[in-house]
């Protein structure tokens, strides 16, 4: 097989990138570990930026989107029991919409392939070669068949889990992490969210969110440790825990439902420097992981990949070099901001262990900061929303 790029990863990046580089006139072929109905089937992130939003209208692929997606101008926080709402258009001019991650994937799936696109799901022993030469290629299984993709690029999609990133030698990449000591519970209910917005709350007992896939799904967290089994939370638990932390001193009520599914992700900060390696491009979640309490993960992918297809359409048009060079330091830019941004809106909303007396009214005071300063706010309220270049 040939193609121009081969991309790894039937993600929200992968499928993204192979898009937009097809309106550009450029090939490329996907490959993905997981069936298709796998991918578009597994919960991930809800929250698209307006750049993110712009994008995929751009590319063709939001009409779905635009009929079902919930644009949110504003979310809430609370402590104390006491609610204050952050309006986010009113601070920026800009929106977030609610549209699952699954959501977006099937969409551009059938995208590709309404295009003709080239899509191999279930493909294993996935290999990167020649990615120091002109010449790369991706060697893999696929219906009980050894195959080999060859290519001119790499496009490494594949999460954090995945292939590519130790396809580059130790000495070449720098890695940058943190592990926190919580983690999140996830569950999704059969019951019409209890807020029109997303609600972000801190208490002593720890974190929790609300917030929705659809008028009839809503999507909630807990905050617990990070080795603490799923077993340990029966749905009885898990409402009263969510009723507990997410109360007001208004009258609010959490409305309650059949809970359709639930997991524990922990969480964590990844960053991996630089984000190319000869002729291979690493994207999303095979080069950086976000904690998702700024809502940055997809986002975060959806802007590599759009600076990429913009450097590689250069590339095949003029054979300019430039913006490739400067794809990395470019994306690294945008990265380490959304770092910042959900390292500080983690510390913020979530209690640590050993956290003292100090600590839990230092972070009070920050809050009620947010509530009484516009400026506090506008800067909450603009790197929530998306910068839309950094």
């Amino acid at each position: 097989m040939r193609t121009q790029v081969g991309i790894v990863g039937a993600g929200p990046a992968g499928l993204l990138l192979s898009h937009l580089l097809h309106l550009e006139g450029v090939d490329s072929v996907v490959l993905e570990a997981r069936s298709r109905d796998h991918v578009e089937q597994r919960v991930r992130a809800g929250v698209l930026e307006q750049g993110t939003v712009e994008l995929l209208e751009a590319a063709g692929v939001a009409g779905r989107l635009r009929r079902q997606g919930m644009v949110h101008h504003g979310i809430e926080l609370r402590s104390g029991g006491r609610r204050h709402r952050v309006p986010l258009t009113d601070l920026t001019g800009r929106s977030i919409t609610i549209y699952g991650q699954q959501e977006v994937v099937k969409d551009l799936i059938q995208a590709r392939l309404e295009a003709g696109g080239q899509v191999l799901f279930e493909v294993s022993d996935v290999r990167l070669e020649g990615l120091d030469g002109d010449r790369p290629a991706i060697r893999f299984r696929a219906a009980g068949q050894d195959q080999e993709l060859a290519c001119d690029v790499v496009a490494g999609c594949d999460g954090f889990h995945g292939v590519c990133r130790d396809a580059v030698p130790e000495a070449a990449r720098a890695v940058f992490e943190r592990a926190y000591p919580f983690a999140w519970l996830g569950v999704l209910a059969a019951v019409a969210p209890s807020s029109e917005e997303i609600v972000y709350a801190a208490s002593d007992r720890g974190f929790a969110l609300h917030s929705m896939r659809s008028p009839e799904l809503t999507r909630l967290y807990l905050q617990v440790d990070p080795d603490e089994p799923i077993e340990r939370w029966p749905d009885g638990r898990i409402w009263e825990e969510l009723q507990a932390r997410l109360a007001t001193d208004d009258g609010w009520a959490l409305e309650e439902g059949p809970i359709l599914d639930k997991g524990i992700t922990g969480m964590r900060s990844f960053v991996v420097e630089p984000m190319r390696h000869g002729r291979l491009f690493l994207a999303g979640d095979a080069a950086h992981i976000v904690p998702p309490t700024g809502a940055k993960g997809m986002n975060l992918a959806v802007a590599d990949v759009r600076v990429l297809a913009e450097a590689l359409a250069a590339w095949y048009r003029t054979g300019a070099t430039g913006p490739l060079e400067a794809w990395s330091a470019t994306c690294l830019r945008r990265v380490w901001r959304a770092q910042d941004f959900s390292t500080w809106m983690t510390g913020l909303l979530h209690r640590a262990p050993g956290d003292d007396a100090f600590q839990r009214r230092v972070q009070q005071a920050r809050l009620d900061y947010l509530a009484t300063s516009e400026a506090a706010a506008r800067s909450l309220a603009e790197n929530y929303v998306g910068l839309e270049r950094v």
